[in-house]
């Protein structure tokens, strides 16, 4: 109580009103996987630093934030283009856990005392690089001669032709890109300083390839490639088998799946490149099963975030029937899974591929939050950036697939390609539909966030009361959005905290104990018209 001690006004604010509760973050999605790089690049009273955020989660929101973190598009690696098709499909925010990098291919050029002096550096990331091989050759003139003297630097130094080849199906080499007198040119710069460059004929460069100097302080002669031919490589530890443990991790050093227990505001988990595999290996069905066991026992423990997992690849409906009841045999409101792979435009190689739908899911669980709220079915929603699918589902496979909870993703004539699935992985019926299940997690989160206050205040019926009134007001803001069923609020949820809920021996342990009860909306997944024939004449 304030104390009044000398003649005055005094002026108090109380609270007298419900303190409003916002409702939280639902589609707020973590990416694991691979990329190009993992690292932060900041300028500090004119230092530049190098933050490496290899297994740390980096909050983004948008392709660009990406890009300057991450790098690009990576040729063997699913999660760039499923952070793209998260953004694609309307998804706002995320987080990058980066298990590994996988840089551009490259090999060392040798100079004449057979030191290496130059780099030759794909010019696209991934394991496409190691396709490549670099040809240094005398350059030649028109006739098909050696050029002449006159091409020659103040060294003496000829020039030399660049020519890229690549490895065929049949394991042949293809000419790709020739580049014929390449020079290196020392150009002085703004400072008064030295700098080596790479000067090509009509400073037309490779589009495979770019030629770098790391060590500038070398001379010309040090640095001229003798003729030589090399392949592109990946460092060998970046390409080895993932491990069960990569993608799991460890929750005190914070590393893979198990360290995102420290993201409180994470709801959405994707793994696309457990389905990733490296070159001369083939993908373990094992290690994707232990991996997802492991994840779909992380969201369950918290409670708060859902999985949504893919199939393997290549299977037909019969084969993802098998996986889903014989191999994995998941029962958990708290995953997902979708069928099929869908097909995507991989502008890193210019194909179209297959890939895992898990990122272009949770881009359309968040539209879908964005536009209707977290109640409606993230489902007969169109699937943005998709140009295929990697086997058409029909009704009489469906028929199949969804009684065992696996969502497909299918294409209508007229009509794209919609996900035609809205249930999780559980055997018990109340928390059959997604929809269902992230409603009460955000519903449970918010209150878990929002009544903190509550917290050593007098365990009496006034602390009751407020209670009573602060999550009454936000539950019938949820009803009037529509994400309650009801024609009134009494209809749709009740909330009960007072001495029955509370008698003494409870209070005595220091307890508050309040019933809530919601009537949540619940899609309509199979919409019925029964018709017959109607004779108005003998009706009447």
């Amino acid at each position: 109580m304030p104390e009044y001690l000398s003649p005055g006004v005094y002026v108090e604010e109380i609270d007298t009103g419900p303190r409003p509760i916002e409702a939280t973050n639902t589609s707020t999605a973590v990416f694991v996987g691979f990329t190009e790089k993992a690292e932060d690049v900041r300028t500090v009273d004119g230092e530049q630093i190098v933050t490496d955020l290899t297994n740390r989660p980096t909050y983004i929101t948008n392709w660009i934030q990406y890009t300057q973190k991450f790098g690009g598009l990576v040729d063997g690696a699913y999660l760039p283009l499923a952070i793209q098709g998260f953004f694609t499909n309307g998804g706002t925010k995320c987080y990058i856990v980066s298990l590994r990098q996988i840089p551009p291919a490259q090999v060392g050029l040798l100079n004449a005392s057979s030191e290496p002096s130059l780099i030759a550096r794909s010019r696209k990331s991934g394991l496409g690089g190691m396709d490549y091989r670099v040809r240094i050759a005398a350059s030649t003139n028109g006739a098909g001669g050696v050029a002449d003297e006159e091409a020659e630097n103040a060294d003496g130094l000829k020039p030399f032709d660049v020519i890229v080849e690549k490895r065929t199906t049949t394991g042949d080499w293809q000419v790709k890109d020739v580049r014929k007198e390449v020079r290196l040119e020392e150009v002085e710069t703004d400072d008064g300083g030295r700098q080596v460059r790479v000067a090509y004929r009509s400073n037309k460069a490779s589009e495979l390839i770019d030629i770098v100097i790391p060590d500038q302080s070398r001379s010309l002669t040090e640095l001229w490639p003798s003729e030589q031919q090399q392949s592109l490589s990946i460092e060998q530890k970046l390409l080895a088998a993932p491990t069960p443990s990569e993608f799991r991790g460890d929750v005190a050093a914070r590393t893979g799946v198990e360290g995102l227990e420290v993201l409180d505001d994470a709801r959405i988990i994707c793994v696309p490149d457990l389905m990733t595999t490296m070159p001369g290996e083939k993908l373990d069905l094992k290690m994707v099963k232990a991996v997802q066991t492991s994840l779909v026992a992380h969201c369950e423990r918290l409670g708060d975030r859902m999985a949504i997992l893919d199939t393997p690849p290549n299977l037909n409906p019969q084969e993802v029937k098998a996986w889903r009841q014989d191999i994995t045999g998941f029962d958990s409101a708290y995953a997902v899974m979708y069928y099929p792979w869908i097909e995507v435009m991989d502008l890193s190689t210019d194909r179209s591929m297959h890939m895992p739908p898990s990122g272009f899911m949770a881009g359309v669980w968040a539209r879908t939050d964005n536009t209707r709220g977290v109640h409606k079915a993230p489902a007969n929603e169109v699937v943005m950036g998709a140009t295929g699918l990697a086997y058409n589902v029909t009704k009489g496979e469906q028929d199949v697939l969804n009684p065992i909870g696996v969502n497909c993703v299918r294409s209508f004539a007229g009509m794209g390609i919609r996900i035609w699935g809205a249930r999780t992985l559980t055997s018990n019926a109340l928390w059959r539909y997604v929809s269902v299940r992230r409603l009460f997690n955000m519903i449970e989160t918010t209150i878990e966030n929002s009544t903190q206050w509550t917290v050593f205040e007098p365990n009496d019926p006034r602390l009751w009361g407020k209670i009573r009134r602060d999550v009454g007001s936000f539950l019938t803001t949820q009803w009037n959005a529509g994400a309650l069923y009801g024609a009134s609020p009494s209809q749709a949820f009740y909330v009960k905290c007072d001495e029955q809920t509370n008698p003494p021996e409870s209070r005595d342990l220091g307890r508050v104990v309040v019933e809530v009860g919601i009537a949540p909306v619940k899609p309509a997944e199979f919409v019925i018209f029964r018709i017959s024939q109607w004779n108005p004449e003998l009706s009447a």
